[in-house]
């Protein structure tokens, strides 16, 4: 198989994105993880019944677990549904959750979800390595969107 095919096997279905992420925080770093998931919740991702807005990341133990992402019931199951709000692990390379580890241990530091996809047919978490911004810093980022809302439609209005 050449590389372009396998380039255009990689289809990425998005489920859920996290915009106020950006908003609240300097992204520094992303990395992409796979999830330890339970039948019933990766049939419920494939209806799209997921929710990241207040979801967070920590490392325990050498492992990396993210809490508070809300993935529904899936509706057609007999018995054994899934809790929504329970605790996944994420699968990352050991050097990767070392490098979180250091970094989240350093002051205003977090891991923040930031999107929720499938890849080539498995559920995948961009995670990032974010600082959290302050309030003169998202009013800062609220003018430069309007100044920029206002040259657009400039713009547009000239052109």
């Amino acid at each position: 198989m050449s590389t372009k095919n396998k380039k255009e096997n990689n289809s990425k279905k998005i489920i859920a994105v996290n915009r106020k992420a950006r908003f609240d925080y300097f992204i520094e770093d992303e990395y992409e993880a796979g999830l330890v998931l339970k039948g019933t919740e990766v049939k419920s991702l494939r209806l799209g019944k997921a929710n990241i807005k207040d979801a967070y990341a920590r490392v325990i133990n050498g492992e990396v677990f993210v809490y508070q992402m809300h993935i529904g019931p899936y509706p057609f199951a007999y018995y054994e549904n899934h809790d929504p709000l329970r605790v996944r692990k994420l699968l990352l390379h050991k050097q990767e959750i070392k490098r979180l580890y250091a970094k989240v241990n350093e002051k205003g530091h977090s891991l923040i979800p930031l999107k929720l996809y499938f890849k080539d047919g498995r559920a995948k978490l961009t995670i990032a390595l974010a600082k959290g911004k302050r309030r003169y810093d998202k009013r800062d980022a609220i003018k430069r969107r309007d100044e920029q809302r206002d040259l657009d439609r400039d713009l547009k209005r000239y052109s």
